[in-house]
């Protein structure tokens, strides 16, 4: 099954750095996903290797340990990965998240103390910010931090956080005054810190070496030096990565998306039903096509977005419309290449039924579609 992409990238550094993203994939990560996703495993390995391989770090300066590429790069290498390894794609994404948080509100203390930790790959993230009445509403948010003397004692349950018994730190979203929207401050908290427990991983569809599980402080003692931005600044430090975030989701879909599209193209390619390839049938053709085209075109949407991002322009929308896009698309194309394979596709035989299902969250994680259609019809109308 060919994965290849026809690219155009902004350097030949970038070009090598794909090329190495496909060799760790194909040679590292491929032998080891149908095992592990069968098993639920957290692939620790696979975070290390690609953390040695300088590959949880592109979009970040140098002088805080990053690799200083483009976000149209890191993304395309997010893309890569998403297409061996949906879950480490994710994973990945999540961290650079976290990273991504402090890098854009912390004080240069704070990045020089966190950052090369967190881009070097000592450290992987989760991002603390859902709770069981705060979804799509961060407003409703509940965990408590109580400012004592030089400390802050936070106290509550996060729910649905990636990486979350696995993490190395958390950057939490809590809740320093009762004001709605401007009551919420945010924290970075090493895993190790007392108080703090993990419930069970979530038994999910797909995405089965993503654990998603709920995270509880109580009592937790955070110290003043590690809020991030100014206290009361919550919600604007989490829309502050939120963006980029959800283009590292839309280029997960995309690759998803591409997977199942390359089975499907082989699968057509060697199926035999009436004499001939299945794939010379027009209508098997003009299915194809169509899956093709929604490839394209959601792999179109996040390169747009980040290449705003890239020339320090707005991209909030464009980013909506990237994670709308590539993340329909990822659904569409994933339940094609099924019924493309028929009663093969709905057997663990083959990986389409694992990108079908891995392919059915990114609709709803970083914000569900329908907010990605509200902030786009926002955006229409200011």
């Amino acid at each position: 099954m060919s994965l290849d992409v026809q690219r155009i990238l902004p350097s030949s550094e970038a070009t090598d750095l794909i090329g190495l993203v496909r060799d760790i994939a194909r040679e590292e990560l491929a032998p080891q996903v149908d095992a592990a996703e069968a098993a639920s495993l957290f692939p620790a390995e696979a975070y290390a290797l690609l953390g040695k391989s300088g590959l949880m770090s592109l979009p970040f300066e140098e002088r805080w340990g990053g690799g200083e590429q483009p976000y149209e790069v890191y993304l395309q290498v997010i893309e890569e990965i998403a297409a061996v390894w949906p879950s480490v794609a994710v994973g990945t994404s999540v961290h650079a998240l976290t990273a991504t948080v402090l890098d854009k509100n912390g004080t240069d203390e704070q990045r020089g103390t966190w950052l090369p930790r967190m881009l070097g790959g000592e450290w992987l993230g989760a991002y603390c910010l859902s709770e069981a009445q705060a979804g799509s509403d961060v407003s409703g948010i509940r965990t408590k931090a109580v400012r004592e003397g030089d400390e802050y004692v936070v106290t509550g349950t996060k729910q649905w956080i990636s990486n979350g018994p696995h993490a190395d730190y958390y950057v939490l979203f809590a809740r320093t005054s009762d004001d709605g929207r401007s009551g919420l401050s945010s924290f970075l908290v090493p895993a190790d810190s007392p108080g703090i427990s993990h419930g069970a991983p979530e038994k999910k569809m797909g995405l089965h070496c993503d654990p998603t599980s709920t995270v509880t402080f109580d009592g937790t003692r955070v110290p003043v030096s590690q809020r991030i931005s100014d206290e009361g600044r919550g919600m604007a430090v989490a829309l502050s990565a939120l963006d980029a975030g959800r283009l590292g989701i839309a280029a997960v879909a995309t690759g998803i998306a591409h997977a199942a599209l390359s089975l499907a193209t082989s699968y057509a390619k060697e199926r035999q039903q009436f004499g001939q390839r299945i794939g010379d049938f027009q209508g098997m053709q003009f299915l194809l096509a169509d899956m093709a085209a929604a490839v394209g075109a959601a792999r179109a949407t996040y390169l747009h977005a980040a290449r705003l991002k890239d020339a320090g322009q707005p991209f909030g929308s464009e980013a909506s419309i990237a994670k709308l896009t590539a993340t329909d698309a990822a659904m569409k194309v994933t339940t094609d290449a099924v019924q493309v394979l028929g009663g093969a596709g709905y057997t663990t035989d083959f990986a389409a039924e694992r990108l079908f299902r891995d392919a059915k969250v990114t609709q709803i994680f970083e914000g569900t579609n329908q907010i990605q259609r509200m902030v786009i019809g926002r955006s229409l109308l200011k």
